[in-house]
């Protein structure tokens, strides 16, 4: 729908659900990256999850969206290697840490590389949108089967609302709230969210 040909670029990334509780056995004490600095080291207690997400371009957003299909504790062993081209980042005045970037496709130039790897902000931003307006991390219960389900249902929720916003879109006039300091020209998630509830409710 979103992406009918070309190449699929795919975002890979981690979140921490910040829960406490005994009885929650996957829980565990990792490293907030919101709160710490390079100085600073702040920890947090929760759910480490891997999401990956498909980038596509949202015709109605005009831009880019991170579109989660696959949440998980993801480890497998015993594949094959693949050969992969690799892209080495470095900053001329050595400002910022050298960063290596991979991609499967051979053919594919480094700058190509470079403006894909500029689109994985959407990831974070999917994560964003997800506890603000879906629920995450404000879910209560602790038995392994509730905390292995909910948690990525409610990223697939992101996808659905996506989708049946797609669909809707141009039936139903988007409306925006407007604020005198800001004008929003285009539709985000929230807006998106806000539409699928006038048309199911």
């Amino acid at each position: 729908m979103f992406a009918p040909n070309g190449p699929l670029l795919l975002g890979l990334d981690d979140t921490i659900e910040r829960r406490w509780g005994r009885r929650i056995a996957a829980r565990g004490i990792y490293r907030d990256p919101v709160r710490s600095s390079d100085s600073h080291v702040v920890k947090a207690s929760g759910l480490r999850w891997l999401c990956l997400m498909l980038l596509v371009p949202i015709p109605w957003a005009q831009r880019t969206w991170a579109l989660p299909f696959n949440t998980a504790v993801w480890y497998k062993t015993g594949m094959p290697p693949v050969p992969i081209r690799w892209v080495l980042v470095r900053a001329p005045q050595g400002q910022y840490q050298s960063q290596a970037l991979l991609c499967t496709d051979l053919d594919i130039t480094p700058l190509e590389i470079l403006q894909w790897f500029r689109q994985r902000w959407q990831v974070e931003v999917t994560f964003e949108e997800a506890r603000a307006h879906l629920g995450i991390q404000t879910q209560r219960q602790w038995s392994d089967k509730a905390i292995l389900c909910t948690t990525p249902a409610l990223l697939a929720l992101f996808d659905l609302v996506t989708v049946f916003a797609h669909h809707s879109q141009s039936d139903s006039p988007w409306i925006f709230p407007q604020a005198t300091w800001y004008s929003k020209q285009y539709p985000t998630f929230v807006d998106a969210l806000a539409l699928v509830r006038r048309q199911f409710w």
